[in-house]
């Protein structure tokens, strides 16, 4: 038997892992395994919701790795599909007993599935009629330390301390607001790629960079700027910064380092935004400014 938590989880950030802790610890006392039972691809591509602009904070391979890391001994993708889609909540409870012996569900205070589209309270009181426990996870509330000074148009707006979201997190990593986007996640955000060639131009002027292109198309970028980064390159941990311009080209100038590595993989979290995106005039210019950004960079990690 098993209790189960259901969602789709994007971004794995401090509400989802309310979520989790409370599965983890209700499969504990039951002596039962914990399953996160999660869908893959987004409903939003399989039913035509604005596919275009959708961003996703973690690939599939991220997401079943964040969920696993957490302890949870069991995780199981269902394809999204649109039969699957047009599935009641009962039919999908059902489904859930019948296939996965769930035998409790855990809830978010917004967990809502089924073709009807039942809110938290009603799928528990669902649940709880057709013979599964069901416990409801209260919202996590994360302060803003910046609230006084914000203005209802920013980023979150008035709520932007109430509950997390993944579509406040994608706000925020759109506005460039890194470490708020962090401090929502609980970890620093990461894009993971191959390193393909660029136009060498950064080499020509002393900044060498490692052009990605990502593994999953659609990652949520942050906004265009230059941020302070951490590296991983080959099981080696490094620093450097990296520039994500409008035609969303990521280029990361590696600190300490002049190897070719085109081909190889490469994970880039991000710590700190350096700065706006600035249009030069020359290369002067940019190789100016280039080298304050390593500097202000340089100074955030001593």
């Amino acid at each position: 038997m098993a209790v189960a938590a259901t969602g789709f989880f994007d971004g794995v950030h401090l509400g989802h892992r309310e979520v989790i802790k409370t599965l983890l610890e209700t499969a504990h006392k039951r002596g039962e395994q914990s399953l996160v039972i999660t869908f893959w691809p987004h409903p939003r591509v399989v039913l035509g919701k604005d596919p275009r602009g959708l961003r996703l904070l973690n690939s599939l391979d991220e997401k079943r790795s964040a969920l696993l890391s957490l302890g949870v001994d069991r995780v199981e993708v269902v394809p999204f599909t649109r039969d699957f889609a047009a599935l009641t909540a009962r039919e999908y409870l059902d489904m859930l007993r019948r296939d996965y012996g769930v035998s409790s569900i855990v809830l978010g205070y917004d967990n809502r599935f089924g073709s009807d589209q039942l809110s938290t309270k009603e799928i528990a009181e669902l649940a709880e009629a057709s013979g599964l426990d069901a416990l409801v996870v209260s919202p996590h509330v994360m302060p803003d330390p910046d609230r006084a000074s914000r203005t209802t148009d920013q980023v979150g707006g008035d709520d932007y301390d109430y509950t997390i979201s993944s579509t406040k997190i994608r706000k925020a990593l759109g506005a460039g607001e890194i470490e708020a986007a962090n401090a929502m996640l609980g970890y620093e955000y990461s894009i993971s790629g191959v390193v393909v060639s660029g136009n060498m131009m950064g080499r020509t002027i002393g900044f060498p960079t490692a052009n990605m292109k990502l593994r999953e198309p659609l990652k949520c970028l942050p906004g265009v700027g230059a941020y302070l980064s951490r590296v991983e390159l080959e099981g080696r941990q490094l620093w450097g910064m990296t520039n994500i311009d409008h035609n969303e080209k990521i280029e990361t100038n590696i600190f300490d380092f002049d190897e070719q590595i085109y081909g190889l993989d490469l994970k880039v979290s991000f710590v700190r935004k350096l700065r706006d995106e600035i249009h030069f005039k020359s290369f002067d210019e940019l190789k100016n400014q280039l080298e304050k950004d390593r500097v202000a960079a340089r100074a955030l990690i001593l």
